[in-house]
């Protein structure tokens, strides 16, 4: 909050007035403010210029002074808005004002019991407000109730239980932590944060992976001393299981194609016990000087970050045939992360997804050169397209015969067994299995046939 917000704070009131039963006493918030803060940060953000998480950072960076509650209940009406945002833009057409106010007093009735809200609200906004609260949404098009872009309703017109899937991505997600197998086990580390004050967010292990942990809320995990010693990471649980599906071995050279922020890199290099060699390849220098302190926490020694052009890179060219592993965790839409992501589906467009259709069909051409035969290639995406998933997978095994696809609920096996996974493509939704939506598949290179055994002297004797 502003200075000039901290001056119009008015004397503190009884708790019971305003107060929400079972819930800390806010009377003293000024509820005028807060919209008006919303209503700022909804008017950068929808010019869609920046990622939503951007455009907040840089507005907490120039608002100093709003605390970590303020923070948290801006942030938390803006992606109310954007994740509603097609249904929210009909509502306001039938107010008075600025429709971006009205929008950020829809956001708020998600944080605020209705009586705090009020008490920014004038005579006519209350009635309106009451209007909208009362109003049947199933009797809205589907692509308002569940606000999404006409385009991506056609493009998953023949998703299986599409509005299912789209109803859980309008809904937060949790959030998933991963323990550092390299130093500590799960089982161990939820024994010990049940007596500790991390108990507060419910930790609980995460169903499919063995890895994973996931909690309630938004606790300051970078404070946390399991973080600040290596212990942990956020990882969603759909992403923890791609390193099940590159299986590495102690050993092997693997290569992380995509390797981002390191996420996955640091998993599959705790499952190699920090032995052979891990690449963490990205065209991001960015990125991977984020990943930097993730790698110093986490005990590895055996990665090496590389910083690779976007075509044709020479140290790429120099692992051809050489690398056991690859996975390509390839640049996407993101759509599988909507619950985090809310913007995505209002900043994506049909000419941008031709392009990175285009992007994904050469990352993986050209990742796949660096299989050894018999090596194991995984193409993953966070999308829930086909033409990002199965499409693109397809389209690269007929250009590729030496590449076979593998059965993903083989390879899961009963350790990390994941209900309806039957068939070639690991397809994780938020509605079915509680992540992020994933899609993953395992292409194993063919060796080549043993050549001939050489004839004997007595079968090429002429005589």
């Amino acid at each position: 909050m502003t200075k000039s917000d901290q001056s119009r704070r008015p004397r503190r009131r009884p708790a019971s007035e305003g107060a929400r039963a079972g819930a800390p006493a806010r009377p003293y918030v000024v509820a005028a403010a807060r919209i008006e803060q919303v209503r700022q940060v909804l008017g950068e953000v929808l010019q869609w210029a920046y990622p939503a998480d951007a455009v907040l950072s840089r507005w907490f960076r120039a608002h100093p002074n709003a605390g970590g509650r303020d923070r948290g209940e801006i942030a938390e009406a803006v992606f109310d808005v954007l994740r509603h945002l097609r249904r929210y833009r009909q509502f306001a057409e039938s107010g008075q004002g600025p429709a971006t106010r009205r929008l950020a007093i829809l956001g708020l009735a998600s944080v605020w019991p209705r009586e705090t809200l009020d008490t920014g609200l004038d005579e006519h906004e209350r009635a309106w407000l009451d209007h909208v609260r009362a109003f049947e949404t199933g009797a809205l098009p589907g692509a308002v109730r569940l606000s999404l872009p006409d385009w991506l309703v056609e493009r998953t017109a023949a998703l299986e239980d599409a509005e299912a899937l789209f109803e859980a991505l309008n809904r937060p997600a949790p959030l998933d932590l991963r323990v550092n197998p390299l130093k500590i086990e799960r089982a161990a580390l939820l024994a010990a944060w049940s007596q500790g004050p991390e108990a507060r967010w419910a930790p609980q292990p995460t169903p499919y992976s063995p890895w994973g942990i996931r909690i309630e809320g938004r606790p300051p995990i970078n404070r946390w001393k399991a973080f600040e010693r290596g212990e942990i990471e956020v990882q969603d649980e759909g992403s923890q299981l791609l390193a099940a599906l590159v299986a590495p071995r102690r050993g092997e050279m693997v290569i992380d194609y995509c390797a981002g922020a390191g996420g996955k890199t640091l998993l599959l290099g705790a499952l190699m016990r920090s032995t052979g060699r891990l690449y963490a390849f990205d065209v991001s220098a960015a990125r991977l000087a984020r990943a930097k302190p993730r790698f110093a926490r986490s005990g590895l020694s055996n990665i090496t970050p590389v910083v690779i052009a976007e075509h044709k890179d020479q140290r790429v060219r120099r692992l051809h045939g050489k690398a056991h592993r690859v996975l390509v965790d390839a640049p996407c839409s993101g759509l599988g992360t909507l619950r985090r992501n809310p913007d995505l589906k209002w900043r994506q467009h049909p000419e941008a997804l031709e392009q990175l259709r285009q992007t994904q069909a050469r990352i993986l051409r050209e990742a796949a050169a660096c299989v050894m035969p018999g090596g194991r290639l995984v193409y993953a995406s966070c999308s829930i397209l086909p033409e990002e998933n199965e499409e693109q997978v397809r389209a690269f095994l007929d250009e590729h015969p030496e590449f076979s696809l593998l059965a993903v609920d083989d390879i899961l096996g009963e350790r990390y067994a994941v209900p309806g996974m039957a068939g070639p493509f690991l397809r994780l939704r938020p509605d079915r299995h509680g992540t992020d939506g994933f899609f993953a598949a395992v292409m194993q290179r063919a060796k080549p046939d043993p050549a001939p055994a050489a004839e004997t002297d007595a079968q090429s004797d002429p005589r």
